[in-house]
């Protein structure tokens, strides 16, 4: 199992672009919670830090297909670093000048997010120049969902050490300063400064002109909501069976699930076709939310929830090896980063829809939001099988090394591929 991800790890340049890019999207990960502990250390109110938390991830969902567009235009460092250098000014701003003028902390807190670099997706873009066999590029993504997840878990972690230690200004700036490091990491490194997309056809819709992957974020529109709305129905559970303390270990037992099982998923090579492997994974991650209608005590409850998050992570690999297929020629950053936009855009409406769900019907029907989330998203899948199945035009073009000038520096593969 572990003999892949050394081979990957050994690849030369490729611990230095993970950790880099792991760095640089800190700030990101940490957001949410800095600005909320921030904003109550400076004495604003819990809506307040909700809202100043949800303008900074509605501009960073808007920012990152934008910035990855530019990313495929014009190459990683001349945007990434300055990207990476403006949010944490933005995020700088306000620290220093506070909660109290109100429109110069909703702009600065949105500029911050709208002007995170697109880190995760040009990692992704990165690795077919780093690993040229096609099996290992495809362990590689199994691997970057596996360290999201150790991201996600750290990441608030870091904060409340930082907080304890100094304060939440320091945080603040620490953390930001930490991610315009990891961005500098990246940039500097030889693929990324080698890196070029293919030549692309002018188009206003840039990779959403491609109908396989608008099907496969319709999709994950609906695995995000899933995500978000258990973070929701967790909370009365928790106030029910032990408070804090176990709403922490729910939590937990959610990121551990999805760790293992991306680690499973990526220790070995998959044959055939990875769109239908796909409706397999998200078959298993929604059959998987449903157990959590039983709501049993509580330590029952934390496995059921491990068990809940092992296929969240298979399905996000998978994902990214349909998103380098349907790709059209010269947007593959910007594909990989409306992917990641539509899935926080889907868990933000997952936490706004489960809250009112459960006032309205209780914790039972707040479970019951992932497992129909699941369903809807196996239904996206089932209904857009042919389009997901055959790789876009413009993809195979892309993927014909005589057709491609690039070839050395972002190998594209052929549709009749393992992964």
């Amino acid at each position: 199992m572990v003999a892949g991800y050394l081979d990957i790890l050994r690849a030369r340049h490729a611990v230095r672009l993970l950790v880099g890019t792991l760095v640089g999207r800190l700030p990101n990960a940490t957001a949410a919670i800095a600005i909320v502990l921030f904003v109550r250390a400076e004495g604003g109110s819990y809506s307040l830090a909700g809202a100043l938390a949800a303008v900074y991830g509605v501009a960073n969902a808007v920012g990152q297909p934008v910035l990855g567009r530019l990313v495929d235009l014009y190459g990683q460092p001349r945007v990434q670093l300055p990207a990476a250098v403006l949010s944490g000014l933005a995020m700088t701003v306000f620290a220093f000048a506070g909660t109290g003028p109100a429109v110069l902390a909703y702009g600065a807190v949105g500029a911050a997010g709208l002007f995170t670099p697109p880190l995760e997706g040009g990692l992704r873009a990165l690795w077919p120049s780093v690993l040229r066999e096609e099996g290992q590029v495809h362990t590689a993504y199994a691997m970057d969902a596996v360290a999201q997840e150790v991201m996600f878990t750290v990441g608030p972690l870091l904060v409340t050490v930082c907080v304890s230690l100094w304060s939440p200004l320091v945080a603040l700036l620490v953390l930001n300063a930490v991610g315009v490091l990891g961005a500098l990491s990246v940039v500097v490194s030889p693929p990324s400064r080698a890196w070029r997309s293919a030549p692309r056809e002018a188009h206003w819709l840039g990779a959403l002109r491609s109908s396989g992957l608008l099907a496969l974020l319709g999709a994950f529109l609906f695995i995000g909501m899933a995500l978000g709305s258990i973070t929701v129905a967790s909370v009365p559970y928790a106030d029910d069976h032990g408070g804090d303390a176990v709403y922490g270990w729910l939590m937990a037992a959610l990121g551990l699930g999805a760790l293992v099982g991306g680690t499973v998923y990526g220790a070995r090579q998959w044959a055939g076709d990875p769109a239908r492997r796909l409706r397999s994974l998200v078959a298993l991650l929604a059959a998987c939310y449903l157990p959590l209608m039983l709501m049993p005590g509580a330590f029952a409850m934390v496995l059921l929830t491990a068990v809940a998050g092992v296929f969240l992570a298979p399905c996000i690999a998978c994902a990214f090896v349909l998103v380098d297929r349907h790709a059209p020629r010269g947007t593959v950053t910007e594909a990989f980063s409306w992917l990641v936009t539509t899935f926080t855009v889907g868990a933000s409406v997952g936490t706004g829809l489960a809250g009112p769900v459960v006032e309205a019907g209780g914790t039972l029907w707040g479970f019951a939001v992932p497992g129909a989330a699941g369903v809807v998203s196996l239904l996206v899948l089932a209904c857009t099988g042919r389009v997901l199945a055959v790789p876009a035009p413009e993809a195979v073009v892309a993927a014909s090394p005589e057709n491609d000038p690039n070839r050395a520096v972002e190998p594209r593969f052929s549709s009749g591929h393992q992964a």
